[in-house]
């Protein structure tokens, strides 16, 4: 399947989520493959994103069982934390993830070349790594992205941490200020707080995660709330100072004049995507502000240049990454074929967990996308939530003209349900339809059949009159 002159089909860029996934498929069709990874391969999920901090929320979620334990009849204790031995714990996991299925081996037992190093764009067909050139069919950029740093006064000077740096930490700080109220520092915010770190959180917009069902995330604010973290809304952050060895934001909440002090600050207001370096416009590959530009097929500008994940600015998730770098290496080898999916669930890793997918209730309605209804059911009425001491939750299903377009659920295990929801809107179901598949009892997803099955019931009210007419037809013939 190679051409002439090009020793590899294709090169991958970056060994994050989409990068790994991109060259395990291509090796196995079988192609000719070489990897590059200027750092760790594993990339931002495996060190510095999604497992740590869920092996952090891990630690959290027992810790804070333990302190509410009389409410499951036990007794309640306040859990003795080293937070050095939970940060060690969360490396632990790492590190065993690294040395199994992230193993840079792993992927040369597959065929593949893994080279270290940092890449170049010298043309369409070559990369530069140090002094090699590897001459390829294809090319996909896999280089992820790092978290973006506001122009906030007296920051940079300062210092601060972010979710690159957190954890490389031997002992977190005693007390935090989190710049930012999306996934990432909420995520982290109410686990570290679990784990007796003071936090505060300061969003400048008028609510945390802003994408989300703001009904629900109304629900979650509370709830975090009476854990006892504290989250500022509508702050206007002017500096940031030091003092005495701690760290003052200053700013306004509300138009009131506030100082907030900690140990260490940590800003999560975003991401930039990984560009820098890749000479991408020497071979006149296009990039915007949030990154590589690419088609509905992940093809830049330059048709033998793919990009996916985070560089490539659409969703950053880990599991969008990986879709985005499996349909690019179908599509560069089978043409045609690579078309990415434009409906990706997503969730928030709290406790509940809130998960999304498709549009608001909101966003349907300003779209103009019919008659929009949203039906609701609260986990006050789910059997298991109420066995389970977490019945603070609901399942919302957004339904425009009868079609399900959108789903958003706060609950424990949220992302482990909306699955089937992403179904229903993929598929263009009507809820009702749900009603015909019969749910595990007792389960969170059966809020999801009552739900739907709520759905059918009024459907069928609307045609009672049938059954009063059957039943009188009955009688005049005399059955």
């Amino acid at each position: 399947m190679m051409r002439p002159g090009h020793p590899y089909d294709l090169v991958v860029v970056g060994m994050g989520s989409g990068g790994m996934v991109a060259a395990e498929l291509a090796a196995s069709l079988p192609l000719r493959v070489a990897v590059v990874e200027r750092d760790r391969v594993g990339g931002e999920c495996l060190w510095t994103g999604c497992v740590p901090s869920k092996a952090l929320l891990a630690s959290a979620r027992v810790a804070q069982a333990m302190r509410t334990a009389h409410r499951f009849g036990l007794e309640a204790v306040d859990p003795d934390i080293d937070t050095a031995a939970v940060w060690a714990r969360v490396r632990a996991v790492q590190d065993d993830i690294a040395a199994t299925d992230d193993s840079p081996h792993r992927f040369e037992a597959l065929g593949m070349e893994v080279i270290s190093g940092s890449a170049r764009l010298v043309d369409p067909h070559t990369v530069a790594v140090g002094d090699r050139r590897l001459s390829t069919r294809f090319v996909l950029l896999c280089t992820g992205s790092r978290p973006s740093s506001p122009p906030i006064e007296g920051l940079a000077e300062a210092g601060f941490l972010t979710n690159e740096t957190v954890f490389a930490l031997a002992r977190p700080p005693a007390s935090i200020t989190m710049i930012g109220g999306g996934p990432i520092a909420i995520e982290l915010a109410q686990a570290m707080h679990r784990l007796g770190i003071g936090v505060t959180v300061l969003e400048k917009m008028p609510a945390i995660l802003p994408r989300e069902q703001p009904e629900l995330v109304a629900v979650l604010a509370r709830l975090l709330g009476e854990e006892g973290l504290d989250i500022r809304t509508g702050v206007d952050i002017a500096r940031v100072v030091v003092e005495g060895g701690r760290k003052v934001v200053e700013g306004t909440e509300a138009g009131v004049t506030r100082r907030w002090h900690a140990d260490e600050l940590l800003v999560a207001v975003g991401r930039t995507p990984n560009v820098d370096g890749l000479g991408l416009d020497d071979v006149g590959v296009a990039t915007t502000p949030k990154g590589v530009e690419v088609d509905d097929r992940m093809r830049t500008s330059v048709p033998s240049v793919y990009a996916a994940g985070d560089v490539a600015g659409r969703l950053l998730f880990t599991h969008s990454a990986a879709h985005e770098a499996v349909r690019a290496v179908r599509d560069m080898f089978f043409p045609g074929r690579g078309t990415v999916a434009q409906l990706v669930p997503w969730c928030t890793f709290t406790d509940p967990e809130l998960a999304h997918v498709g549009v608001t209730a909101e966003e349907a309605r300003s779209d103009g996308r019919g008659h929009v209804e949203v039906h609701r059911l609260d986990l006050s009425h789910s059997d298991r939530a109420r066995a389970d001491g977490h019945a603070e939750g609901s399942v919302m299903v957004v339904a425009a003209d009868g079609v399900v377009v959108g789903a958003h659920i706060l609950a424990p295990s949220a992302g482990e349900v909306v699955h089937e929801l992403a179904l229903a809107v993929h598929r263009g179901m009507k809820l009702s339809e749900l009603a015909s598949l019969i749910h595990v009892y007792p389960t969170v997803a059966t809020s999801v059949g009552q739900l739907a099955a709520e759905s059918a019931f009024t459907g069928a009210r609307r045609w009672a009159w049938t059954v009063r007419a059957g039943r009188l037809w009955d009688r005049l013939r005399g059955d």
